[in-house]
C-alpha cells in the first residue's frame, strides 16, 4: 500500500500545475521574443504604416499576456479545478465593458458637448 506524501509530484489536492525550469525558460524565452518583435519595429520603422505597426504592437501584447498567465501563473483549466480560468475570464470581460463603456461615452460626449465653432456663429439667425 503506498500513501500519497506532500513530496508526491502527481498527487497535489488543489489540481494545480507544476512548475518546471523548463516551462519557466520556454515562457522566460518566449517573453524576450515578443518583448524584442515590438521594439524591433518600433525602433526601426521597418513597416510604413503606423497603423499596421500598432495592431502588430497591440497582437504581440495580447500573446505576451497568455505566455504569461499560462508559463508564469500557470492558470489553465485544470488548476483550482478551473476556478482560477473562470476568474481571468471574469476579470477580462469586466475590463473589456468597462473600457468599451468609457470610450464610447467619451466619443460621444466630444460629439455632442463641443462648443460651436466661431464659422457656425456668423451663420446663425
Amino acid at each position: 500500500m503506498s500513501a500519497h506524501t506532500h513530496e508526491d509530484p502527481h498527487h497535489d489536492g488543489h489540481g494545480s500545475s507544476h512548475a518546471t525550469r523548463k516551462s519557466y525558460l520556454i515562457g522566460f524565452g518566449l517573453s524576450v521574443v515578443l518583448t524584442f518583435i515590438p521594439f524591433w519595429l518600433v525602433m526601426t520603422g521597418a513597416l510604413e504604416s503606423k497603423v499596421a505597426t500598432s495592431l502588430i504592437v497591440i497582437a504581440l501584447a495580447v500573446i505576451q499576456i497568455v505566455v504569461h498567465v499560462i508559463y508564469f501563473l500557470h492558470m489553465d483549466a485544470k488548476s483550482e479545478n478551473g476556478w482560477n480560468l473562470m476568474a481571468l475570464i471574469f476579470t477580462v470581460v469586466l475590463v473589456v465593458i468597462t473600457l468599451t463603456g468609457s470610450l464610447w461615452v467619451m466619443y460621444h460626449l466630444v460629439n455632442n458637448m463641443m462648443p460651436v465653432s466661431v464659422h457656425d456663429m456668423r451663420n446663425m439667425p
